[in-house]
């Protein structure tokens, strides 16, 4: 037997097992944009067009996923009385708001999959997408960082930078591809003497940030339209944040240059980014490392190509992350990792 055909059945196995998953996870995500989790949280046993009733949806849709979701193992079937449940020790990972809740997530894989053709094109010609080729993205990631944020950051984040109590006492702090904002509104909230500003080049979420700031009454935290590349005011600053957008930039090393510039001497400079190697013989032991790569491909090098940049991608490394921060300016580097996120490593560097 030849050596192909050894190792043909492992394989074929690995496959299958691939193809299910990666079938399972779009289920999951259908499951958490129709609120069918949430339903199923809050019934008894209950049959398809039960479910679909409290659900507000079409019972066939609801029945064909529900047998989806059974055989993976997601929730549980009463093959006596057709009723569907979901079990104690699944809810916390499939409902609600925290961090925990991980159906939110796999919506990503749908979205890379609606993507992938254009990729393919990519993979031809060279360059990369624009933003507005994901016309959920910024929805997906907005969600999924506003879990780990308000079960993290005043409590558990912020403190890493040893600034709390200058941040109750006032000064002046600037968020880096903030997004939809919400990090620098829960930040205002929480230290109303200290003034914040949100900066970031796209439209939408910069609107989704001023009206939620103005719904919270906030006065002390600002959102302004820029790309933070051509730079921010200089020695304008005692902290600066940016959560998972440096991997993301056109030109990341300018981005540093100018956060470096931008802070006041001895001001802080927290870091959130991918907790991976740059080395990828020391991630194949990450369980989700190919979800990583996956993403770096259809999304963050893509649209970094699609700038006309340098496509650094989301598995720059914690390695190149800390030399890229030396070269930057940053003297003193210290990376963190905290059990409540751990598809991050928090770096703190100081000017």
């Amino acid at each position: 037997m030849s050596t192909i055909e050894q190792e043909a059945p492992a394989i074929v196995e690995r496959l299958v097992q691939v193809l299910n998953d990666g079938a399972i996870a779009v289920l999951a995500g259908i499951g958490h944009d129709t609120g069918l989790f949430e339903t199923l949280a809050t019934l008894p046993p209950a049959s398809s067009q039960q479910v679909a009733d409290a659900a507000g949806l079409d019972e066939r849709y609801v029945r064909e996923w529900l047998g989806g979701v059974v055989t993976a193992g997601l929730v549980d079937y009463d093959a006596a009385t057709g009723e569907y449940a979901l079990g104690e020790e699944n809810a916390p990972f499939l409902t609600g708001p925290s961090a925990d809740n991980l159906a939110r997530s796999m919506r990503l894989i749908g979205l890379m999959g609606s993507v992938s053709p254009l990729v393919v094109d990519r993979f031809r010609t060279g360059g990369g997408l624009s933003y507005d080729d994901y016309p959920r993205f910024v929805e997906i990631q907005s969600e999924d960082s506003r879990a780990v944020n308000d079960g993290s950051l005043v409590d558990t984040i912020i403190p890493l930078t040893g600034l709390v109590n200058r941040l109750h006492d006032g000064i002046a702090v600037a968020d880096v591809g903030c997004g939809a904002g919400h990090a620098v509104n829960l930040l205002a909230r929480e230290f109303p003497r200290s003034r914040f500003c949100g900066y970031d080049f796209g439209a939408e979420a910069i609107a989704v940030a001023r009206e939620e700031a103005r719904e919270w009454g906030l006065t002390n935290a600002v959102f302004v339209e820029c790309d933070v590349a051509t730079g921010i005011d200089t020695g304008a600053f005692d902290l600066v944040t940016a959560f998972d957008a440096i991997h993301d930039q056109a030109h990341p090393a300018q981005v540093l240059a100018n956060i470096h510039s931008a802070l006041r001497p001895g001001g802080t400079f927290l870091m959130v980014d991918i907790n991976a190697s740059s080395h990828l013989d020391r991630n194949r032991d990450l369980p989700w490392a190919s979800f990583l790569y996956g993403v770096s491909l259809v999304h963050c090098m893509s649209v970094s190509l699609g700038q006309g940049g340098d496509g650094l991608g989301t598995v720059w490394g914690v390695e190149l992350a800390e030399r890229m921060l030396h070269e930057a300016g940053f003297g003193e580097v210290t990376r963190h990792e905290i059990e409540a996120d751990p598809f991050n490593a928090y770096f703190v560097a100081r000017a």
